[in-house]
C-alpha cells in the first residue's frame, strides 16, 4: 500500500511542476513591459493619419526613391524607407513583374541562410550596407526564425505588382543613406526617413 501512495504522490508532483512550469511560460508570454505600452500609440498615430487608400503603404510617396531592376524583368521600386523610434528601419515597395509572361520569383532573394530559407520564399536575402560606418544590417528575424519581410513569394503574372515591406535593425542616426542590396537585382542608394 505504500508503493501505491508513493506512486500516486510522484505523479502528484509531476503534475504540479507541469502545472507550474505552464503557467510561468504564460505568464512570460503576457508581456507588460515598457515596449508593450507602446504599440497601441503607434496603431493610433497610424490610423489617426487619415482613411488612406488600402493598397497604399504608410510613407510612401508616388515617385519611387529608387528602382531595383531583376532578372528576366522584375522590377523593384522602393517607396520609402522609415526609421522607427524602436531603431527598425522599415523598406516598402512595390515588386512588379515588367514582363508579359509569367515569372517565378527566384528562390535566390530569400538568401541562403538556413535559418530563413527554412520559411519559405521571401525577401530574407536583402541587406542594407552602411558604407559610411563601414557596416551591413540584414533583414531582421522574429523570435522563431522567421524573416520581417514579405513572405509567400510564387509567381508574378505579367503586368502584376505586389507591395511587398522588409525590415532591417536602424543605422546611426547620422546615417540618412545607405545601399539596399537584393540578390539577383541591381543595388541602389535610398535614404531613409524620420
Amino acid at each position: 500500500m505504500s508503493i501505491r501512495v508513493t506512486g500516486k504522490a510522484t505523479r502528484g508532483m509531476v503534475a504540479l511542476t507541469v502545472v507550474a512550469g505552464l503557467a510561468l511560460g504564460v505568464a512570460g508570454c503576457g508581456g507588460g513591459g515598457g515596449d508593450d505600452a507602446k504599440k497601441p500609440d503607434r496603431t493610433a498615430s497610424a490610423s489617426a493619419s487619415g482613411g488612406a487608400d488600402p493598397s497604399t503603404q504608410e510613407g510612401q510617396s508616388d515617385t519611387p526613391l529608387a528602382e531595383l531592376k531583376g532578372s528576366d524583368g522584375l522590377l523593384l521600386q522602393v517607396t520609402s524607407a522609415q526609421r522607427d523610434s524602436g531603431g527598425f528601419v522599415t523598406v516598402n515597395g512595390t515588386l512588379k513583374n515588367d514582363g508579359s509572361k509569367d515569372l517565378l520569383i527566384p528562390s535566390a532573394l530569400s538568401g541562403n541562410e538556413t535559418e530563413i530559407t527554412k520559411n519559405g520564399p521571401s525577401l530574407g536575402g536583402a541587406t542594407l550596407v552602411d558604407s559610411k560606418g563601414k557596416k551591413r544590417y540584414y533583414v531582421l528575424r522574429d523570435t522563431e526564425g522567421r524573416p520581417l519581410t514579405t513572405t509567400g513569394l510564387n509567381t508574378l503574372k505579367g503586368g502584376q505588382s505586389l507591395q511587398v515591406f522588409m525590415q532591417f535593425p536602424s543605422p546611426p542616426e547620422d546615417t540618412t543613406e545607405v545601399t539596399l542590396q537584393l540578390p539577383t537585382f541591381s543595388s541602389a542608394t535610398i535614404k531613409i526617413s524620420g
